[in-house]
């Protein structure tokens, strides 16, 4: 079971109002200048008031959960706020001006492009069976593993039905996205950040005026690919997606850089609520922090205060989306560690550079948000064999479900064995491959595409889409989110003028539909023949029907959408 969510409720406040995100004017602040956050208690106009008597200016404010972004000097500003019996907390976010590093993007790829480093062929001679209908499928494993292939000949998925896909953005102009995209409800809350505080490149030079990418642009690549899993179309060109039919929008909450920090997050979250999304997928955690103590004592009396605010923040944000009807798929995460008894943390704060300091963590004061929030659907990750991934989170406090997120080290002993293959093929943005040096300037595959396995998918009318392997539980989590859209198509119903489902009836329908798998024999499971250190043996507690692998079972559309009657109430 999940942990209980006492500890949070104690914390759950009233909400604010219904308001999502209100921009405001910003006044000038004399000296090197800062943006923070800055959580109302709960009178936002107080808060306002305590920011502006603290020398800050308001630069943004999200009444639905209290947030109030403010510019300031840095200097003294987080104790002068904090003051305030109208605030709950503040936080430094980020500082105005410098420029991106390769920190957070280089933790990200040790883990989902850990095939590429290892210079694996694109094509491994050996051959799985055809899954689907478009041409590329046949190397979708996990499109057979949760039997979306099926699924699609009784429920393809309703246009009516919308994933939020809140992470690094979506690339709408590829050949597999375009045709499900939503545009008009389609959002970007996160402007690049050229460098850190202490001259590091974040996002790098903005390629927009203004510094802000367009609602249908990803410089990363990451939402992308989340986002072809979830709904690529079916249209007799490269790959499908588990919920083929149903409408993506992008709830951009994610820099190009792969950060996720708590004022884009929230509001890509208030959003949702207001804006009648369905489902929304989360592959992230909320930086800087992997996990939230209240009161670590390696942790300065600042950034205790900060990380209380970001429990805080997030705890109002994913209640009030509940509220309004928004089901929360979360990855559990790739730190190899069980939720109920984390290993220690040596990567907290991750922003700015140089910060980072080594904590040991305690299981019942520190959370990782938004996965350990409440009302989330937290996502295990298994590879083609359906062994739990060396690198997957795990742990019965935390799990819901299982998906394929590939696992490059999967078939130890097997000619599959290492093979990029072993990944989750999507899509992958044109301008992201070029950066990357897989795709030249005139758009072909280069030496080092290939050897990533990188592919290229050319129709008759001479659109070009391109694609890519990675793993982690980024990858399983959009399996599960594309099955609990298949659900809310199937079972959904017109309320007004909008159409929907209870979130707590699509996770009963998600979990009690997934297909059980039993954990290993033993039950603990090293990783030492795949290469990796004893910090990653794992044991798997709980029985078939439950356990800390595969939580409820594999996530499984066609069940899903044939057997889940029963579990609507």
């Amino acid at each position: 079971m999940k942990r209980p969510r006492l500890l949070l409720a104690v914390l759950a406040l009233p909400l604010l109002g219904a308001t999502a995100f209100v921009p405001v004017a910003s006044a000038g602040v004399s000296g090197p200048v800062t943006e923070f956050t800055v959580l109302a208690r709960s009178d936002v106009g107080a808060a306002v008031a305590a920011v502006e008597a603290a020398g800050g200016t308001v630069v943004a404010r999200n009444d639905a959960v209290g947030l109030i972004t403010a510019s300031a000097s840095a200097s003294g500003f987080v104790a002068r706020v904090s003051s305030s019996s109208a605030v709950f907390g503040a936080a430094r976010s980020k500082a105005i001006g410098s420029a991106p590093r390769d920190g957070k993007k280089a933790e990200h790829d040790a883990v989902e492009k850990e095939g590429r480093a290892s210079g694996s062929s694109g094509s491994s001679g050996a051959k799985r069976g055809a899954s689907g209908t478009d041409p590329l499928d046949d190397q979708l494993w996990g499109l057979k593993s949760t039997r979306s292939d099926l699924a699609r000949t009784k429920q393809p998925g309703d246009k009516r039905v919308k994933v939020g896909i809140i992470d690094t953005g979506v690339d709408a102009s590829h050949p597999d996205i375009a045709p499900n995209f939503d545009r008009a409800d389609s959002r970007n809350f996160t402007p690049d950040i050229v460098a850190d505080v202490n001259g590091a490149v974040v996002d790098g030079p903005c390629e927009y005026r203004g510094c802000v990418d367009p609602v249908d642009h990803d410089d990363n690549g990451h939402g992308t690919h989340v986002a072809g899993t979830i709904g690529a179309a079916v249209n007799g060109f490269g790959v499908s997606g588990v919920a083929p039919g149903v409408s993506l929008v992008n709830i951009r909450a994610g820099q190009d850089s792969g950060f996720f920090f708590l004022q884009p997050t929230v509001d890509a979250l208030t959003y949702a609520g207001d804006a009648g999304i369905d489902v929304v997928n989360m592959s992230f955690y909320t930086d800087p922090w992997l996990y939230n103590c209240r009161a670590n004592p390696a942790d300065s009396a600042e950034e205790q205060a900060e990380q209380r605010t970001v429990i805080e923040a997030t705890t109002r944000a994913l209640n009030y989306a509940h509220r309004k009807g928004v089901s929360m798929v979360v990855a559990l995460g790739n730190e190899h560690t069980d939720l109920g008894a984390p290993l220690p943390d040596a990567t907290s704060p991750d922003y700015p550079s140089t910060a980072a300091h080594p904590r040991q963590i305690d299981n019942a004061s520190c959370l990782s948000m938004p996965t350990e929030g409440p009302h989330t659907i937290g996502v295990a990750a298994f590879g083609p064999s359906q062994a739990k991934a060396d690198y997957s989170n795990y742990g019965t406090e935390q799990i819901s479900v299982s998906a394929p997120g590939g696992y490059y080290r999967d078939g130890f002993g097997t000619p599959w064995f290492q093979k990029v293959e072993n990944e989750i093929l999507s899509a992958y943005p044109r301008n992201v491959a070029v950066a990357e040096g897989n795709v030249d300037a005139a758009g072909n595959v280069t030496p080092a595409g290939v050897a990533a396995g990188v592919q290229k998918a050319v129709a008759r009318d001479g659109r070009v889409g391109y694609y890519q392997w990675l793993q982690g539980t980024s990858m399983a989590t959009p399996h599960a989110t594309g099955v609990a859209a298949l659900i809310v198509s199937e079972y959904g119903k017109k309320s007004g003028s909008g159409f929907g489902m209870d979130p707590d009836a699509v996770q009963r329908v998600l979990e009690g539909t997934a297909s059980p798998i039993a954990c290993p024999v033993p039950r603990t499971v090293d990783y030492l023949d795949e290469g990796r250190d004893e910090s990653f043996t794992a044991t798997c507690n709980g029985n078939a029907a439950f356990n800390g692998f595969y939580g409820h079972g594999a996530v499984d559309a066609y069940a899903a959408v044939t057997r889940g009657a029963k579990y609507v109430k």
